[in-house]
């Protein structure tokens, strides 16, 4: 098995349906964006502490692994790959309530690093954030049509945020916060 192809060599790439774009089209950044998100996601993962964190991790990188598929989908397509709906956006809000209560929450702002996992969620939490101005541009442009796309990822954020506190609560870290 051959693990190039050489159709992308001429500066274009395929989407999940007819025809090719350029590499530095909108869709394609939003994918790349997206691609990191899950890669972070994976590096937290790999050294979550917490069980529930590490759960939970799996399961996104799955989400986002749908999340990707419909971003990739030419309109034509789209509905095929419709899997992040309303109850999605629900079961990360039900996460982040569940794991904000085991924590205490900082009424600052924090600085990452108080933990190997911590910090890799905060990695995640910034790069989830570009990959959901990314999407919210496509939508905008009338490229998406699925309006739970954006908010997904803004909740992802804010769970990533609350499991960096478990994270570092689990390696036995206070938070360090911004102002001394």
């Amino acid at each position: 098995m051959e693990f190039y192809s050489r159709t992308g060599d001429d500066g274009t790439t395929g989407l999940l349906g007819e025809g090719r774009v350029a590499k530095t089209h909108p869709r394609i950044e939003a994918l790349g964006a997206l691609d990191e998100s899950t890669a972070t996601l994976g590096l937290a993962r790999a050294q979550a502490r917490d069980p529930h964190c590490e759960r939970i991790l799996l399961e996104t990188q799955r989400d986002l692994y749908k999340l990707m598929a419909e971003v990739a989908a030419t309109p034509e397509n789209a509905d095929k790959f419709h899997f992040i709906d309303s109850a999605r956006v629900d079961w990360i809000e039900a996460q982040i309530e569940a794991l904000s209560a085991t924590v205490t929450m900082p009424r600052e702002f924090i600085l990452p690093g108080d933990s190997f996992a911590g910090a890799a969620l905060s990695m995640a939490r910034a790069v989830i954030r570009r990959a959901e101005r990314r999407v919210v541009e496509l939508a905008e442009a009338n490229l998406l049509t699925n309006p739970d796309l954006g908010p997904y990822l803004n909740r992802l954020s804010s769970l990533c945020f609350v499991m960096e506190l478990v994270e570092n609560q689990a390696a036995g870290h206070k938070t360090t916060l911004a102002k001394e």
